[in-house]
């Protein structure tokens, strides 16, 4: 049977959903984090490689080559641009965008039986860390932001396949980072945790505990994502 496949950035998005599946095997693919199961009686696929479009691309075309699949889900945590969305809150993509570009892939909408709110998700190449930027990213006429989800929709277009996106909100609009993210990420674009533990060492009193912050929320916000994605159908 043809499977559904989710994918993220960081295995910790997928903490909720793979609460809720059974089977779980791990893959030997060339993915930093492949996982199939059951949900329910649906197989089920969980790809995460990182953060940034190229390495989604690697992980779903990798996956394309192993499996069938009859849908793809771009999914994990995203920010809000809009001071409508909350940290916490579902957000469905009904479209996808890059910063200057007219190109908008639209996403189907899942059947849900829990509150969400929807609009449009910017796919940009890097973590938006201050308030100031996400003030000039909603004015691409999008609500929130991530860093996978157009990459995940144009391979899903190349393939055919159905594309949904479902993510939850991680950072509030008015929210800025003093942990630099961008300069953790090492060649590949993926986060060096030896780099946050050292910027955390340099600053405890702010970059400490805002990761400890973000460890924390990023559990509760993911197991609200895994309890919202195991009660669709897509």
């Amino acid at each position: 049977m043809a499977c559904i496949t989710f994918v993220a950035a960081e295995p910790l998005e997928f903490r909720g959903l793979l609460r809720r599946l059974r089977e779980v095997r791990r893959l030997p693919w060339p993915v930093a984090f492949a996982r199939s199961g059951k949900l329910g009686s649906l197989p089920v696929l969980l790809l995460a490689n990182g953060p940034g479009s190229e390495l989604a691309s690697e992980a779903l075309e990798a996956a394309l080559q192993r499996v069938e699949m009859r849908a793809v889900v771009s999914t994990g945590f995203c920010g809000a641009l809009s001071a409508d969305l909350q940290t916490g809150d579902v957000f469905v993509g009904t479209v996808v965008k890059e910063p200057g570009s007219g190109d908008l892939q639209p996403a189907l909408m899942p059947a849900a039986r829990r509150a969400y709110r929807k609009g449009t998700l910017l796919t940009v190449g890097h973590v938006v860390q201050q308030t100031e930027e996400k003030r000039r990213l909603l004015l691409e006429g999008a609500d929130a932001v991530d860093m996978e989800a157009a990459a995940v929709a144009a391979c899903a277009r190349r393939w055919s396949l159905p594309f949904y996106c479902v993510r939850v909100v991680l950072d509030s609009s008015d929210e800025g980072f003093s942990c630099d993210f961008n300069a953790a990420r090492d060649a590949r674009g993926r986060f060096s945790g030896w780099r946050l533990l050292c910027q955390a060492g340099r600053r405890p009193n702010t970059v400490g505990r805002e990761l400890i912050r973000l460890r924390f929320r990023g559990r509760r916000s993911a197991a609200v994502l895994g309890e919202f994605l195991a009660a669709c159908q897509f």
